[in-house]
């Protein structure tokens, strides 16, 4: 690498550490994983500080583009940045759990279980739902992402989710299928269009139920039901 460019490099990755060195800062970004807009006074009960110290943090997570500001009349929304921000703080928080003692007992079992990352489902239920997935042959693994087999594309048409639109909506933003490794499962879950798309698809339908006050999710009874006989059809 030209030495020319190292230290620059070098002095970017500095930073975006340093934004973490703040435990604040770490817990915001934590919350702003359930995928939805938070006030600065909501920020601010989380991470445990003033509004007016949130303030100052949240303008130097806005600066490192962590978080992107949402304006709503009067108001003002935070939100983490894009997907890729969204992966990279799941990715930490799976290190972050290889060096505490114990991997299971630290990890609220609700969490554990079911848990949004930012737009897609994860824990163990998107795991175990990911893997059926792939033991039925639905998501091809390439180079980056997954393609949807015919089987697939099938399968998510008998949900309503089809997979022309939803390329088209993924086109310059993020992949229509994407492999996310679970912090607290250590596997993957499904991300990208498709992943976020099935969360909203089991949220309209009551298949599961978004706590209001953390990033878990309940699954129903009729939810497992459902997808476990949508997962049991014949090609």
């Amino acid at each position: 690498m030209d030495a020319s460019i190292q230290p620059n490099l070098d002095d970017a990755l500095a930073a975006l550490g340093a934004v973490l060195a703040e435990p604040a800062r770490a817990r915001m970004l934590c919350a702003l994983m359930d995928g939805r807009a938070h006030t600065a006074t909501e920020l601010s009960l989380v991470a445990g500080i003033s509004p007016s110290t949130a303030s100052a943090h949240l303008s130097r997570l806005q600066d490192s583009v962590w978080i992107r500001c949402i304006p709503q009349g009067r108001h003002r929304y935070y939100a983490l940045a894009d997907d890729e921000i969204a992966a990279l703080i799941e990715t930490l928080l799976g290190a972050a759990q290889r060096r505490m003692p114990s991997i299971r007992s630290t990890t609220p079992e609700p969490l554990r279980h079911a848990r949004t990352c930012y737009h897609h489902a994860a824990g163990a239920f998107a795991v175990d739902l990911h893997d059926r997935m792939m033991a039925r042959a639905w998501l091809v693994p390439m180079a980056e992402g997954y393609a949807l087999s015919d089987a697939g594309r099938a399968a998510f048409a008998r949900l309503g989710l089809d997979a022309d639109t939803l390329r088209a909506r993924a086109r310059g933003k993020r992949h229509v299928a994407k492999s996310c490794l679970d912090w607290s499962e250590r596997r993957p879950h499904l991300g990208g269009v498709l992943g976020a798309a099935l969360l909203d698809l089991m949220i309209d339908k009551h298949w599961v139920i978004r706590d209001l006050d953390s990033r878990a999710l309940t699954v129903t009874a009729r939810g497992q039901r459902a997808l476990d006989a949508w997962l049991a059809q014949s090609d």
